[in-house]
């Protein structure tokens, strides 16, 4: 019998690739797909295809600006003109920035979008209860600019295709260390699309955004959710603030379908942030998720994958028990019954693939037992709990 959750394959976004020295790198969509094999999570049944880009193209047409469209186009081309390069700042697109242009990059970024589109289509129509695309989550992208390493905006454009053909209530949830600001501005007058996002606070880490008193305008008031966790916040508080805000979030929406942005760069591992949380938030976060889609939304799930630059240590394990969750695979048993969850299999990663750091973990959680716990815990904890009443003050 096929399999009621899918993987879906985006063949041309493993081209979406800055630079050899940028950490948005595709080498953690390989270890993931490597990681889930060798453990006979994943096989050829499990998989569906993105279609050719046509869709795609329509669908970044609706949601950004012509002109931008036209300068990521222009800017795709091996030797792009002049005038293009003169102005792809403009359009945050900057050779020496976060998200410089590459050659190839519009037909890269249809393809992540072709993959999210495909993924919602799978689960809207039927034919899937639960989708994962873990190439897609661009999720800082704008109408009229690229940020934060995203050029197209594919969550944004999964959900326009869910409200546009199904006409269902959509819930977002974006569990990135950095604010989902990109699908949040898209949405923020929608009151048929509540975008809760969890991350650190914007007081120290981009995008600046994502505070408690962004909450929706006009008739989405009401309709948007943040919590913006302080530094150094471990394990116990994120899930705490996570759980208490997704239960309530999604009582008061009701959702009709889950989408959901898989960054994993909360790890304290991760380059990029400050949150010292561990492996166990991948594993709890996907099952309180789950538990949503299926209490509200008779289990329709569309997961995307996201941030997270410990491309070696983290990315694979986190998503492939997202993975591992959306499938309901027999292999959590034996990770939920250790604290260090069960050994990862021999064999991985292959041979050749990348430069392995020395101290590769053994395990698919992490011995939080040897970690140096955060001097201000309890503070961080507490300053955790009076934002998460303020945040979720506006839902009665």
């Amino acid at each position: 019998m096929k399999s009621r959750t899918v993987w879906v394959d985006s063949p041309g976004a493993k081209r979406y690739r800055f630079h050899d020295e940028h950490p948005f790198h595709p080498i953690r969509l390989t270890l993931t797909e490597q990681l889930l094999q060798i453990s006979g999570a994943l096989d050829q049944s499990h998989r569906i295809e993105s279609p050719a880009g046509q869709e795609a193209e329509q669908a970044i047409r609706a949601l950004h600006r012509p002109d931008y469209v036209a300068a990521v186009e222009a800017l795709s081309a091996q030797r792009p003109a002049p005038d293009a390069v003169r102005t792809a700042e403009m359009f945050g697109l900057q050779p020496d920035g976060d998200t410089p242009y590459f050659a190839g990059m519009h037909e890269a970024s249809l393809s992540v979008v072709s993959g999210s589109l495909a993924a919602a289509d799978a689960v809207m129509s039927g034919s899937a209860d639960r989708a994962l695309h873990l190439a897609g989550g661009l999720h800082h992208a704008f109408p009229e600019r690229a940020a934060g390493f995203c050029v197209y905006n594919d969550a944004a454009a999964a959900i326009a295709l869910i409200r546009k053909r199904y006409g269902c209530r959509v819930l977002y949830i974006d569990t990135d260390v950095h604010h989902g600001d990109g699908v949040q501005w898209f949405y923020y007058t929608d009151p048929e699309v509540f975008t809760f996002s969890i991350h650190e606070t914007g007081r120290y880490l981009f995008p600046g955004t994502g505070f408690a008193h962004e909450r929706g305008v006009s008739s989405g008031y009401g309709s948007c959710l943040n919590l913006a966790m302080e530094p150094y916040t471990e394990d116990d508080s994120w899930l705490e603030c996570f759980e208490t805000a997704l239960e309530k979030a999604a009582a008061v929406f009701q959702p009709d379908v889950v989408v959901s942005q898989h960054g994993c760069d909360a790890h304290a591992w991760d380059p990029l942030a400050h949150i010292h949380c561990s492996m166990r938030i991948y594993r709890d976060m996907p099952r309180m998720i789950r538990s949503v889609a299926d209490r509200y939304a008779d289990g329709r799930w569309i997961a995307l994958g996201g941030g997270g630059y410990d491309h070696y240590r983290v990315a694979p394990r986190a998503w492939g028990l997202l993975w591992l969750e959306m499938t309901g695979h027999p292999l959590l048993e034996a990770i939920d019954a250790s604290p260090a969850g069960s050994a990862l299999p021999a064999g991985w990663p292959l041979p050749g693939t990348g430069d392995l750091p020395p101290d590769m973990p053994a395990t698919w959680l992490d011995d939080t037992s040897t970690w140096i716990p955060m001097p201000r815990r309890s503070e961080i904890a507490a300053n955790n709990r009076k934002m998460l009443e303020l945040a979720l003050q506006h839902l009665g």
